[in-house]
């Protein structure tokens, strides 16, 4: 498959699209970013890459940082997890607090916000210092050491993260958060902080089309089946309330997060991470979405 040249018809059709979308204000330090950026980088389980814009400068990844806390949580837990969590698309909106109380504190899914606050309780309980837990995880599975927080996300989250400490606060009083509401929140908000690139972003979800290995050195990161189950959750519940849509039109498990980054992977073929920082109404990057239709529409391949 000649990636290169399908990346470049892509580059060019889309060239002058009409972007409707706008950049995340709700958190202040997002709506900062530059909306015209755009870059995409396919990373094949051959080793070969294939890139064009702009892959080389690090945003937010929000919420495609969940999928890293998901990794390590089930290496910890297995099945266990799903005693605190369901593995259900929610059909609401990802912060939603009327559907969490309905349903007596239990997350539809770990990738809604409920979802991901619980998998950082879990942090929280297993480790010293979880942040540095997480942030040398996708060190390792990128190849990345210098890959950080960013600090200035991370503040403007805290400062504006008043939902999501309701939401915590509401799991708390249902028994399914242990620990402390501000160290948990904390743990949370720098995770969506994490800053990385294209590049960078697809090497590490090389982890998840590789059947868990990352792929220079073979080391086993986590066993197939877990990677099977974290592919199928990508799949149903990586999109908001918009991954039926994402199916019909991508057929790729992926996660979006509101910085304007989409992570797709192609099992065994590839991985790519496209950024693009006008979201739809939804909170998906809508070039994002428009670059992966027509790259899986040209090369006539989904999981599918």
């Amino acid at each position: 498959m000649d990636y290169t040249k399908i990346l470049n018809e892509i580059s060019e059709e889309l060239s002058n699209f009409n972007n409707p979308g706008k950049v995340a204000s709700y958190i202040p330090e997002l709506s900062k970013v530059d909306p015209s950026k755009f870059g995409v980088h396919l990373y094949c389980t051959s080793g070969t890459h294939h890139a064009f814009g702009d892959t080389q400068e690090r945003f937010s990844i929000q919420s495609i940082s969940k999928v890293f806390s998901l990794s390590i949580v089930m290496r910890l837990l297995g099945d266990d997890l799903w005693k605190r969590m369901d593995v259900e698309p929610s059909g609401n909106a990802y912060n939603s607090l009327f559907q969490l109380e309905r349903e007596n504190g239990i997350p539809r899914n770990p990738f809604i916000n409920s979802g991901a606050l619980v998998l950082a309780d879990i942090l929280v309980s297993e480790f010293d210092h979880p942040k540095d837990k997480l942030l040398n995880f996708v060190r390792n599975i990128s190849g990345v050491p210098s890959i950080d927080f960013d600090e200035k996300v991370a503040q403007s989250e805290k400062h504006h993260g008043h939902r999501n400490a309701a939401l915590a606060n509401l799991m708390k009083s249902f028994g399914n958060i242990k620990n402390d509401i501000s160290t948990l929140l904390d743990v949370y908000f720098y995770q969506c902080s994490i800053a990385m690139n294209c590049e960078e972003l697809a090497k590490a979800f090389m982890v998840y089309a590789n059947e868990g290995k990352i792929l220079n050195n073979d080391e086993e990161i986590l066993n197939p089946m877990k990677v099977q189950r974290i592919n199928a959750l990508m799949q149903t519940c990586g999109f908001y309330d918009e991954a039926g849509e994402f199916a019909f039109r991508v057929g790729l498990p992926g996660k979006s997060g509101v910085g304007g980054g989409i992570v797709a992977i192609h099992p065994e073929k590839y991985s790519v991470a496209v950024w693009s920082p006008k979201l739809n109404e939804r909170g998906n990057s809508l070039l994002g979405m428009e670059t992966l239709e027509r790259l899986t529409t040209k090369t006539g391949l989904s999981i599918f």
